[in-house]
């Protein structure tokens, strides 16, 4: 969800590969979690595992992985448990990343309405009923048009303002 969110990812696959390095006289093989290809064309190649739970073998495997990665050009990163704040912040609005909750008057309006940074509750209470422009809200902090810092408890207080124009 975290790779879907990043708005420079244009696609990613779940353990796309398996990897076979030797460590000493032993073949080893590993399949990465994760793929993402970057807007830039870039690659990223992803493992998730909790910090405390990488045992020495799991560490042989993420260093050739990581080696593998550098030798043509791909970036690699080894992630422990996402911040749980985080997660809860990405969860909610991608619950209203489909199309259908971008209804365009009330996104243009709100586009407008945050053009300065301010309350979530109060610009889509200036735009109309929050029952109707809050799926709207969530869908453009979802597709990336809103933006706010997710490292709180995403709530009615939290500072909302317009992304910038790439």
């Amino acid at each position: 969800m975290l790779l879907d969110f990043d708005h420079r990812v244009t696609g990613f696959a779940s353990q796309p590969m398996r990897l076979f390095s030797t460590a000493g006289r032993r073949r080893r093989s590993h399949a990465p979690d994760w793929f993402a290809r970057r807007a830039d064309g870039t690659g990223m190649v992803v493992d998730c595992r909790p910090l405390d739970r990488i045992k020495p073998r799991d560490a042989e495997a993420f260093a050739a992985t990581e080696r593998a990665c550098r030798a043509i050009g791909w970036e690699f990163r080894l992630l422990g448990a996402p911040d749980v704040v985080l997660l809860a912040n990405v969860r909610w609005p991608a619950g209203y990343r489909h199309p259908r909750h971008r209804v365009g008057p009330v996104a243009d309006r709100l586009l407008e309405s945050f053009s300065r940074a301010k309350a979530l509750r109060d610009g889509a209470e200036r735009v109309g009923d929050p029952i109707a422009v809050l799926p709207v809200v969530f869908h453009l902090l979802w597709s990336g048009r809103l933006v706010a810092d997710l490292s709180p408890l995403l709530g009615e207080y939290t500072l909302v303002s317009r992304a910038e124009a790439p």
